[in-house]
Protein backbone atom coordinates (compact mmCIF):
# COMPACT_ATOMS: atom_id res chain seq x y z
CA UNK A 1 0.00 0.00 0.00
CA UNK A 2 1.34 3.34 -0.93
CA UNK A 3 0.80 6.04 1.82
CA UNK A 4 -0.84 9.34 1.61
CA UNK A 5 1.73 11.47 0.15
CA UNK A 6 3.38 8.81 -2.70
CA UNK A 7 -0.78 8.77 -3.79
CA UNK A 8 -1.08 12.51 -4.18
CA UNK A 9 2.35 12.89 -6.26
CA UNK A 10 1.35 10.18 -8.48
CA UNK A 11 -1.96 11.69 -9.32
CA UNK A 12 -0.68 15.22 -9.39
CA UNK A 13 1.75 13.48 -12.23
CA UNK A 14 -1.10 11.17 -13.92
CA UNK A 15 -2.74 14.85 -14.19
CA UNK A 16 0.12 17.21 -15.52
CA UNK A 17 0.56 14.35 -18.51
CA UNK A 18 -2.69 13.59 -18.92
CA UNK A 19 -3.49 17.21 -19.34
CA UNK A 20 -0.58 17.38 -21.73
CA UNK A 21 -1.79 14.86 -23.93
CA UNK A 22 -4.90 16.36 -24.18
CA UNK A 23 -3.16 19.84 -25.47
CA UNK A 24 -0.38 17.73 -27.77
CA UNK A 25 -1.06 14.19 -28.58
CA UNK A 26 -4.93 13.61 -28.32
CA UNK A 27 -6.49 14.66 -31.73
CA UNK A 28 -10.16 12.88 -31.02
CA UNK A 29 -12.18 15.89 -31.89
CA UNK A 30 -14.35 14.77 -28.46
CA UNK A 31 -11.58 16.01 -26.38
CA UNK A 32 -10.76 19.82 -27.31
CA UNK A 33 -12.26 22.06 -24.93
CA UNK A 34 -11.43 19.25 -22.49
CA UNK A 35 -9.60 19.33 -19.01
CA UNK A 36 -9.27 17.46 -15.74
CA UNK A 37 -9.99 18.63 -12.64
CA UNK A 38 -8.76 15.64 -10.42
CA UNK A 39 -7.04 12.22 -10.45
CA UNK A 40 -7.88 10.03 -7.17
CA UNK A 41 -5.76 6.97 -6.60
CA UNK A 42 -6.56 4.05 -4.54
CA UNK A 43 -4.34 2.88 -2.02
CA UNK A 44 -3.77 -0.30 -3.71
CA UNK A 45 -3.05 1.66 -7.49
CA UNK A 46 -5.51 -1.01 -9.28
CA UNK A 47 -7.17 2.26 -10.25
CA UNK A 48 -6.91 5.60 -10.82
CA UNK A 49 -10.58 7.88 -11.11
CA UNK A 50 -9.49 10.98 -13.65
CA UNK A 51 -12.09 13.69 -13.35
CA UNK A 52 -12.98 16.26 -16.44
CA UNK A 53 -14.74 19.25 -17.21
CA UNK A 54 -15.39 21.26 -20.38
CA UNK A 55 -15.02 25.33 -20.86
CA UNK A 56 -19.22 24.42 -22.64
CA UNK A 57 -19.99 22.59 -19.73
CA UNK A 58 -22.12 19.30 -19.50
CA UNK A 59 -23.70 19.76 -22.63
CA UNK A 60 -20.18 18.34 -23.59
CA UNK A 61 -20.33 15.66 -21.00
CA UNK A 62 -21.72 12.02 -22.60
CA UNK A 63 -19.32 12.78 -25.75
CA UNK A 64 -15.81 13.45 -23.99
CA UNK A 65 -16.53 10.54 -21.66
CA UNK A 66 -16.78 8.39 -24.56
CA UNK A 67 -13.98 9.62 -26.13
CA UNK A 68 -12.18 9.10 -23.16
CA UNK A 69 -13.11 5.59 -22.98
CA UNK A 70 -12.44 4.94 -26.44
CA UNK A 71 -9.06 6.36 -26.05
CA UNK A 72 -8.27 4.81 -22.38
CA UNK A 73 -6.25 1.97 -23.56
CA UNK A 74 -4.01 4.23 -25.46
CA UNK A 75 -3.87 6.78 -22.52
CA UNK A 76 -3.09 3.80 -20.24
CA UNK A 77 0.03 2.87 -22.44
CA UNK A 78 1.63 6.20 -22.86
CA UNK A 79 0.58 7.13 -18.90
CA UNK A 80 2.73 3.92 -17.74
CA UNK A 81 5.85 4.76 -20.31
CA UNK A 82 6.04 8.08 -18.22
CA UNK A 83 4.87 7.42 -14.66
CA UNK A 84 7.03 4.92 -13.60
CA UNK A 85 5.30 2.22 -11.52
CA UNK A 86 5.15 -1.33 -11.38
CA UNK A 87 1.59 -1.74 -12.46
CA UNK A 88 -0.01 1.34 -14.18
CA UNK A 89 -3.81 1.97 -12.72
CA UNK A 90 -6.68 1.26 -14.63
CA UNK A 91 -8.15 4.23 -16.00
CA UNK A 92 -11.60 5.54 -14.90
CA UNK A 93 -13.24 8.82 -16.51
CA UNK A 94 -15.87 10.72 -14.62
CA UNK A 95 -17.42 14.35 -15.55
CA UNK A 96 -17.19 16.58 -12.76
CA UNK A 97 -19.85 19.04 -12.33
CA UNK A 98 -17.98 21.20 -9.77
CA UNK A 99 -16.93 24.24 -12.37
CA UNK A 100 -20.43 24.69 -13.34
CA UNK A 101 -21.87 24.17 -9.82
CA UNK A 102 -18.94 27.13 -8.52
CA UNK A 103 -20.06 29.35 -11.45
CA UNK A 104 -24.13 28.65 -10.54
CA UNK A 105 -22.53 29.61 -7.22
CA UNK A 106 -20.85 33.16 -7.77
CA UNK A 107 -23.94 33.98 -10.50
CA UNK A 108 -26.01 33.87 -7.11
CA UNK A 109 -23.73 35.36 -4.97
CA UNK A 110 -23.21 38.13 -7.59
CA UNK A 111 -26.96 38.89 -7.05
CA UNK A 112 -27.32 38.94 -3.68
CA UNK A 113 -24.12 41.72 -4.20
CA UNK A 114 -26.29 43.67 -6.09
CA UNK A 115 -29.45 43.66 -4.60
CA UNK A 116 -27.78 44.65 -1.27
CA UNK A 117 -25.82 47.36 -3.13
CA UNK A 118 -29.85 48.60 -4.64
CA UNK A 119 -30.66 47.60 -0.70
CA UNK A 120 -28.43 50.16 0.90
CA UNK A 121 -28.78 53.23 -2.33
CA UNK A 122 -32.25 52.76 -1.44
CA UNK A 123 -31.89 53.33 2.43
CA UNK A 124 -29.94 56.38 1.89
CA UNK A 125 -32.02 57.78 -0.39
CA UNK A 126 -35.17 58.07 1.95
CA UNK A 127 -32.72 58.57 5.07
CA UNK A 128 -32.07 62.09 2.64
CA UNK A 129 -35.30 62.44 2.05
CA UNK A 130 -36.05 62.57 5.72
Amino acid sequence: MASEIRLQRIADRIKRELSEMLIFELSDPRLKGIYITDVNIDRELAFANIYISAIEGSTRAKEALAGFNSASGFIRRILAGRVELRSFPHLKFHWDPTPEQADQIEGILAEIRKDEEQRAENEEKTESND
